[in-house]
């Protein structure tokens, strides 16, 4: 088994395993459409087996970051369809990660009349940065009523059936990196009292309920999920990680989602536990691992059989053409940190073809 072989995943099917990472890369339009620089840069990138978009958010609440896109209004659903188009007419497939910020959030990056929620009113520690101040404290985040969980479920079902509405293949539930569906399942940020909080059985609803949602509008075999187990990105804490993981897995594995993907982290980084077995263990379905990997150890990885697919995020940023640059052996480019998260195409669309 090789890394260029196609793959079906769910109801996806792959014409290779190389797979883009999704990543925040702060490019969206006046008002959080995709524009033509967003269109252009995953086009270039087609190549790829499967693409991953940037996080995108399904309600106004749910965004957090400075120009990041969202799926709520009629021109960003518009916006997003020629991206989708542009892919297909290139021969990529493209799923869309979904991606609500709970309490990692700053008010100047939302319009006015939006709130920042979270399981509790529990502030998190670190900054972000705003166009107009610069960079802010995160907000304190109202406690979500369960008439605002209901509507935040809703909105990840509605977000996942105008995704597919418009042509996506599949959609993917950002469940790591101290956003909302981590928040409700770590004990350090949801302090609740009711069906939501307290119980490892009841923080794992919130990601339950939003998964079962969304299967009910376009299917499982088109809906992916992203975990970390242990990551403590964004102030966030479990006290038992790898069980309330483990315990996620177990009930997430009968719903037969298209994938599970994975973020490997060295164990002395997340608290001892290995993230790779974690999966292996817990979830029967097919596995895309991510992070730091090379050509050799990615093609390691597939041969051994634990994972079905690799995904690659700084390399698919300065080497539109990486799968080519895999086949052939040739040099890879290098990315320029500064330019990440800058608007206009310097670090975006320019990176060159070989």
């Amino acid at each position: 088994m090789t890394l260029f072989e196609p793959l079906r995943l769910g109801d996806i099917d792959l014409n290779n395993r190389i797979v883009m990472a999704p990543m925040t890369r702060s490019r969206a339009g006046q008002n959080d459409e995709p524009t033509q620089l967003t269109v252009d840069y995953y086009a270039q990138r087609a190549s790829a087996g499967l693409i991953i978009t940037e996080g995108v958010y399904p309600s106004y609440d749910g965004k957090g970051y400075v120009r990041t896109p969202g799926i709520v209004s009629a021109e960003q659903i518009a916006a997003w369809e020629k991206v989708c188009h542009k892919v297909h007419e290139n021969d990529g497939k493209i799923v869309m990660q979904i991606m609500h910020c709970g309490r990692i959030a700053a008010a100047a990056n939302k319009p006015d009349f939006a709130r920042t929620l979270a399981p509790s009113p529990i502030h998190a520690a670190g900054k972000m940065y705003t166009d107009t101040d610069g960079m802010v404290e995160h907000d304190v985040p109202l406690e979500m009523t369960l008439e605002d969980i209901e509507q935040t479920i809703n909105d990840y079902a509605t977000a996942a059936q105008n995704a597919i509405n418009i042509g996506f293949d599949g959609v993917e539930l950002h469940a790591t990196s101290g956003y909302l569906p981590a928040q409700f399942l770590s004990t350090g940020t949801n302090q609740r009292e009711d069906d939501y909080g307290g119980s490892l059985e009841n923080r794992l609803k919130f990601t339950l309920d939003v998964l079962d949602a969304m299967i009910n509008q376009v299917g499982a075999g088109r809906i992916g999920m992203r975990i970390c187990p242990g990551n403590a990105f964004n102030d966030l804490h479990d006290d038992d990680p790898e069980q309330t993981f483990a315990a996620l897995l177990d009930a997430v594995s009968p719903k037969s989602l298209a994938y599970l993907h994975v973020i490997r982290m060295k164990p002395e980084m997340n608290g001892g536990i290995d993230n790779i077995a974690l999966a292996q263990k817990h979830f029967n379905g097919q596995l895309i691992l991510n992070e730091s990997f090379t050509k050799e150890s990615a093609q390691k990885i597939i041969e051994s059989g634990q994972a079905s697919a690799v995904s690659f995020g700084r390399l698919f940023i300065s080497n539109p053409d990486l799968v080519r640059r895999f086949e052939t052996n040739a040099p890879l480019a290098e990315m320029n940190l500064s330019t990440l998260y800058t608007p206009g195409e310097k670090g975006y669309t320019d990176y060159p073809f070989l």
